[in-house]
């Protein structure tokens, strides 16, 4: 009677554990041959074909269209070899793949034969009759011995990609762990097949160019401060998913409203100072900016107060002091605070404790001349906001062209602790307040 093997979900490579069914190309009942395509899974790099080492007739599938299933599990099973109780050896000898996936290979079609013909000598108990005389053969070019034994090969995109390009996998030693031959020797041999010249093509000398010195230049040591923001800025970019929106905004009023409050008399008030209020009536309202994310406890934390950080620069190199508890100083004591901060950090007395501790970061680069920027996020952060210059622009208000003096907001957040929305929110709240600064009146 047949005998009905199990093909399992084989080991696809590069580390990947388990590939969703996209389609089968059999169903129950259909006769496959060996190394026939019997279903298309999608892994996480690619779509891939998976061929069946057996040839018989399908007799179950394990698994709709959309399933997801791991390394090993079983994927159809198929019956293979003769109902001839005799002939059952031989049938499941010859119904093996010599050039599928390691552990699933058996011979190669030229010893199949041989064996079959073996086998039934012995399970007649006698000797092979002579043959039966036949018609003279047509002579035909003697083929090369098939090679015995599965070849080394894991992921059937190797298998394909020296299928497609005719590479014997045979003639090759692989270079991974036991002799697993890898896409990267496949590659390489299709390098060296294309690198081998013809006899229509002689090669042509061509004389070695002198190899190109790299200019010595000067060498800057990355340490002190400037290492500490150089190792800051690459934690921040390996760790945080950030994303950047934007929106320009009408900043006329806001300068309008500076204007009248410097006239009334009393300290000046500085245009950072209004925008960090922005920030901290902005943040009051979306919480999830002001927060930063533990990633060994796989949590976010959202903070209670908002310890604002400014980006100032100096002739040593960026600096972020933080003014504190920044959501309860009116725009005077935060005047006072940025004009503090900035003279410390540009004569370098400013203490760890106040270039520490900051829950999200204003970065006024607009004086710098420039009008937008993408800023990398102080680590651990979950947000800054970027201001660029205030400059005049045509602009349409109330409806009527005119010339308005206006600014390009951009956020720069943590895709982790929110999702767009929020971080639009945000920024547009800002930029209301930027163009209406009476919508802070609300919050004082």
């Amino acid at each position: 009677m047949a005998q009905v093997l199990e093909f399992k979900l084989p080991d696809l490579g590069e580390g990947l554990t388990e590939a969703e069914i996209v389609r089968w190309l059999v169903a129950v009942g259909d006769v496959v041959a060996i190394d026939q395509p019997v279903v298309e899974v999608e892994t996480a790099k690619a779509m891939v074909e998976v061929p069946c080492p057996y040839g018989g007739v399908v007799t179950a599938r394990f698994g709709e269209e959309g399933t997801e299933l791991p390394v090993g599990a079983p994927l159809i099973t198929v019956a293979v070899g003769s109902p001839d109780p005799a002939g059952t050896a031989a049938e499941t000898e010859a119904e093996g793949s010599g050039n599928v996936l390691v552990g699933y290979g058996t011979q190669a079609p030229a010893r199949r034969r041989r064996r079959v013909r073996a086998q039934l000598t012995v399970a007649n108990g006698t000797a092979p009759a002579a043959p039966a005389p036949a018609p003279a053969p047509v002579p035909v070019a003697p083929e090369p011995p098939a090679p015995q034994g599965p070849v080394p090969v894991i992921s059937p995109l190797v298998r394909k990609l020296a299928r497609d390009n005719g590479v014997d996998l045979h003639a090759l030693r692989g270079t991974g762990p036991d002799g697993l031959i890898l896409r990267a020797d496949v590659e390489a041999a299709l390098r060296v097949e294309a690198a081998t010249p013809t006899e229509a093509t002689a090669p042509t000398e061509i004389p070695d160019a002198p190899p190109t010195a790299r200019p010595e230049g000067t060498r800057i040591p990355l340490k002190g401060l400037r290492g500490a923001v150089a190792e800051k800025l690459s934690r921040s970019r390996r760790e945080i998913p950030d994303a950047t929106c934007w929106v320009d905004a009408d900043a006329t009023e806001l300068l309008r409203a500076r204007a009248a409050m410097n006239a009334a008399g009393g300290p000046k008030i500085s245009l950072v100072a209004l925008l960090a209020r922005v920030c901290a009536a902005a943040l009051a309202r979306f919480p999830e900016l002001n927060s930063y994310v533990d990633t060994e406890a796989r949590e976010v934390v959202q903070l209670p107060g908002v310890h604002l950080g400014f980006a100032a620069q100096t002739e040593r190199g960026l600096v972020v002091p933080v003014v504190r508890d920044a959501h309860t100083r009116d725009a005077e004591s935060l005047t006072a605070e940025f004009a503090r901060l900035t003279e410390a950090a540009r004569a370098g007395r400013l203490t760890p404790a106040e270039l520490t501790g900051g829950t999200f970061t204003l970065n006024n680069y607009g004086v710098f001349g420039v009008d937008g920027s993408t800023p990398i996020i102080n680590h651990p952060e979950a947000a800054m906001l970027g201001v660029g210059r205030i400059v005049p622009k045509p602009w349409v208000h109330e409806g009527e062209l005119a010339v308005r003096q206006v600014v390009q907001l951009s956020l720069t957040f943590d895709h982790r602790v929110c999702d767009g929305g929020t971080a639009g929110g945000f920024l547009r709240y800002v930029a209301d307040c930027v163009e209406q600064p009476a919508v802070l009146l609300r919050t004082v």
